[in-house]
């Protein structure tokens, strides 16, 4: 079995972990203790930082995300990911249907040569501000093993494969 291995940044970092025996993802949480702001960019593209705020209680640490931002949420974690693998992050299904939460660029890739924070890319594409409290799970990853293959540039286009024609939208039911 091939072994993902993670360094906590802190000591209060939750270990990720799979919510049950079918899960084929685990789950990334949002580690805002001890962090006073998080970059983020308006609907305009221009740089911001947007505060973290901290309840009466010690666990109520929100971040606010206002329509149609994104944000860089530190997880707190640092994977020590196997050679010839990769970490792929996805956003969870739940909080994009129900709350506009989702991934800024799909699906996240963590090279296994990375060894800084991992941090995860949101967007909240939803009319309403969303809060975000640390430990919540924002996030779902899963280790990958890459494909090795090589480029090559060929002189000509490729033969038709199938009877296919078109592109976007071509398989589907025509009118």
């Amino acid at each position: 079995m091939t072994m993902l291995k993670f360094y906590k940044l802190y000591p209060d970092v939750e270990t990720p972990g799979f919510a049950t025996c079918g899960s084929a993802c685990f789950d990334l949480r949002a580690h805002l203790r001890g962090v006073p702001s998080i970059p983020a960019w308006d609907p305009e593209n221009k740089p911001i930082m947007l505060p973290v705020l901290f309840g009466n209680n010690s666990d109520q640490i929100t971040l606010t995300i206002p329509p149609l931002h994104r944000v860089a949420i530190p997880t707190g974690l640092i994977f020590d990911i196997p050679e010839f693998h990769s970490v792929r992050v996805h956003a969870r299904s739940g909080l994009a249907l129900k709350k506009g939460l989702v991934m800024v660029n799909a699906q996240g890739i963590i090279d296994f040569d990375y060894v800084e924070e991992s941090k995860l890319l949101m967007q909240n594409l939803s009319a309403v501000p969303i809060n975000i409290t640390h430990g919540d799970r924002i996030a779902q990853a899963e280790l990958i093993k890459d494909l090795e293959y090589s480029l090559e540039e060929i002189d000509t286009p490729p033969d038709q494969k199938t009877n296919r024609s078109g592109g976007f939208g071509s398989t589907g039911i025509t009118t």
